[in-house]
């Protein structure tokens, strides 16, 4: 497993072995970092594109509750990133 490592990292045994462990470590937080971390880029697309129409992100997720559009965070950034139009018109049935 510690293919491609440089130095004594690869063939001298405890330090391979220390690294390896150290590495499925940091694997098994990431796997879980990596879910906060593309929520909070799909929270700020959805904010800066609310901002765009006077809205704020708690208003327009607010509105979009009581209006009953069931849009997750992931759909709702990339229409705002991609798709302005799309957007727009969602932000305009939650005003």
């Amino acid at each position: 497993m510690a293919k491609g490592y440089f130095g004594r990292r690869k063939n001298v045994w405890t330090v391979a072995k220390n690294a390896v462990e150290k590495g499925l470590l940091y694997a098994y937080r990431d796997r879980k970092a990596k879910k906060r971390d593309f929520r909070s880029l799909w929270i700020q697309r959805i904010n800066a594109g609310a901002r765009e129409h006077g809205l704020s992100y708690s208003s327009l997720m607010g509105g979009l509750k009581k209006a009953n559009i069931d849009l997750n965070r992931k759909v709702l950034a990339d229409l705002a990133m991609n798709h302005p139009e799309a957007f727009k018109a969602i932000v305009d049935k939650v005003k």
